[in-house]
């Protein structure tokens, strides 16, 4: 049987969005994908259906550097009940237990941020989804079944205590990738004696991206503009496809070596970086990324397409 043949239109692009709450990442990217009516997108790192904010959707060759920003740190702000426990760790689960609360002090919670920053170790909600045994974590958990999870390092970078009024607290954090808002949350309620959970997450950055978000809302006007004379209103929003990386070093190949480039072969460029991942550019168009191997040489690893 042959290959299904893609259908859509070949746009290429990151765009910001900032995402609902009440709806999965997967049904705000085939929103976004359909009112571009791409050929192919992905989206960079599920948010909850309670969250909101920053959640960068790759179109077209875009979808090659996504993995990046999967890996990228982020930042979030978060309100928290405290005193009240829940079996997802936010608003939408069922209440477990509730605990007193008003004792607790915002100068309580600040003296927990050495405890909660640089390295520390999680282990995963089972509303996640982690796999266990080809199942998904929170497909177990909807069914009653706990399964043992190994905890793992994450890194808080900063952790910062906004405000505490009525047992609502409000704080900010940035973080590495893997880590579980709902779960840090969770351990800092019980390290306060009463209890916590997230009634409002909002993902302000991922890596290089902070704001100039979208809104569906914006989307769909631009696509109600835009009807039937093109896309340029919506193409307006994208960002080029090497902007997630931005902040990587980037090499500037002559015509000969971007030619060996562009078959795949690893090529020694003067004065390039001694290791780790770089940009490459064919002068000023943006190539692909590669990586520099033991022996010098910068090896093509994820190479855009020629007709972008």
């Amino acid at each position: 049987m042959g290959r299904r043949k893609r259908t859509g239109r070949p746009v290429n692009g990151v765009l910001l969005l900032d995402k609902p709450a009440g709806i999965t990442s997967n049904k705000a990217l085939q929103q976004v994908k359909n009112l571009f009516r791409a050929a192919k997108a992905g989206h960079t790192g599920s948010l909850d259906p309670l969250a909101t904010g920053m959640l960068p959707i790759c179109l077209g060759e875009a979808t090659k550097i996504s993995a990046f920003l999967l890996d990228a740190d982020k930042r979030y702000r978060v309100r928290c009940r405290l005193g009240v426990t829940t079996n997802t760790g936010d608003a939408d689960g069922d209440i477990l237990q509730t605990r007193k609360c008003a004792h607790v002090s915002l100068r309580d919670a600040e003296k927990l941020k050495p405890r909660f920053s640089g390295t520390i170790a999680q282990i995963p909600p089972m509303y996640s989804a982690i796999k266990h045994q080809g199942q998904r974590l929170y497909v177990l958990a909807r069914e009653g079944i706990e399964v043992e999870r190994k905890p793992r390092n994450v890194q808080i970078h900063q952790l910062l205590f906004h405000s505490l009024d009525d047992c609502m607290l409000d704080l900010e954090v940035a973080c590495s990738k893997g880590t579980y808002i709902r779960t840090l949350v969770e351990d800092i309620g019980e390290a306060l004696g009463c209890g916590a959970h997230v009634i409002q997450l909002r993902r302000l950055s991922v890596g290089p991206f902070d704001g100039g978000m979208v809104t569906l809302d914006d989307l769909k006007e631009a696509a109600s503009v835009d009807a039937g004379e093109g896309m340029a209103s919506l193409d307006r929003y994208l960002l080029p496809i090497d902007s997630g990386i931005a902040h990587w070093p980037d090499i500037h190949l002559d015509p000969d070596t971007a030619f060996y480039v562009k078959q795949g072969q690893p090529v020694l460029v003067p004065h390039a970086p001694s290791e780790g991942w770089v940009r490459i550019y064919d002068r000023s168009r943006f190539l692909g990324v590669g990586e520099i191997q033991d022996d010098g040489k910068v090896a093509p690893r994820r190479m855009i397409r020629a007709s972008v």
